[in-house]
């Protein structure tokens, strides 16, 4: 996986245009350029109110004292910077591609750097790890649009290998973000123990106070498979396998089952006010961006 190959110029120019959406305001360490409810030191009015002793004199609204005899000073919107953080799925079963289309790790790691990329346009801060059994170690904290290629060489850098155990993942609570803020999990969702695994993982992000978006990347394969006849098939991760004789009706029994599990994981994230993404890799990053992302009001 090269850099290049996942960000273009003409993309970029698009993603300036755009910014993640968030219900949550976070007040971080450094001033930053997303509005927050408080009011602070921006430079956008937002109010006046009566002027106390101690106030700042430089706040002070004399044209309106001059008219009104009223001694009020200006308040501000306060700016503040939102803190993202990535989770990329690099176990074994990411490798997987179809004929035509990028393999699921490519995939998801193109939709990663669009979501960074936007973040550090807006000079949010931004984290950047690899998952599979355990959180790898990932980038420090990220700021401003000079961090993009530091970001872009950490994701071109991603392998696939090994299991994945996102709930045992995520189990380790410094490996966790410490600030309240968002949290993008790209993954195939494909775990040994199915809904079960996820919830856990995703019960375990929303108790550090993260705001969850769980981006689920599958191939047109794994969705509506097309094989047939008598194969071995083989676990990518657990490297078991199994003889099955592909019919017809066995593949729609399959695909039944895929759409119940998708189901499932989608109602529970529902209910706990998870945002859930299905992002199949035959649909190109800057259709999932522009339609499925902002249809769900995560970008504006």
């Amino acid at each position: 996986m090269k850099p290049e190959e996942l960000l273009s110029a003409q993309w970029t120019s698009q993603l300036d245009r755009l910014t993640l959406s968030t219900a949550r305001r976070v007040r971080g360490t450094r001033q930053g350029r997303r509005r927050s409810r408080e009011l602070g030191a921006s430079l956008e009015f937002a109010d006046y109110r009566e002027y106390s002793p101690g106030d700042d004199v430089r706040r002070f609204d004399w044209s309106v004292y001059g008219r009104t005899g009223r001694k009020v000073v200006r308040q501000y919107l306060d700016e503040q910077e939102l803190q993202v953080t990535l989770y990329v799925d690099c176990s074994q079963s990411m490798d997987f591609a179809d004929e035509s289309s990028p393999s699921k790790l490519l995939h998801a790691s193109r939709l990663a750097a669009s979501i960074g990329y936007m973040t550090l346009a807006a000079y949010d801060r931004l984290g950047v790890y690899r998952i599979g059994e355990k959180v790898g170690e990932g980038l420090p904290l990220l700021r401003g649009r000079p961090a993009v290629y530091r970001m872009l060489n950490f994701l071109a850098g991603s392998e696939a290998q090994g299991r994945g155990d996102l709930a045992e993942a995520f189990a380790e609570r410094s490996r966790l973000p410490k600030l309240p803020g968002m949290t993008w999990i790209f993954s195939d969702c494909w775990t040994e123990r199915g809904e079960e695994e996820m919830e856990e993982a995703l019960a375990r992000l929303q108790a550090a106070r993260q705001e969850v978006v769980l981006v689920q990347v599958v191939t047109r394969g794994e969705i509506q498979p097309k094989l047939r006849g008598d194969l071995n098939l083989i676990d990518a991760e657990l490297g078991t396998s199994k003889e099955a004789a592909l019919t017809g009706r066995l593949v729609e029994a399959y695909e039944r089952e895929f759409a119940a599990y998708r189901g499932r994981l989608a109602e529970y994230c529902a209910r706990r006010g998870i945002a859930y993404i299905l992002a199949p890799t035959d649909v190109p990053v800057r259709e999932t961006v522009l339609g499925t992302l902002r249809e769900q009001g995560l970008v504006r």
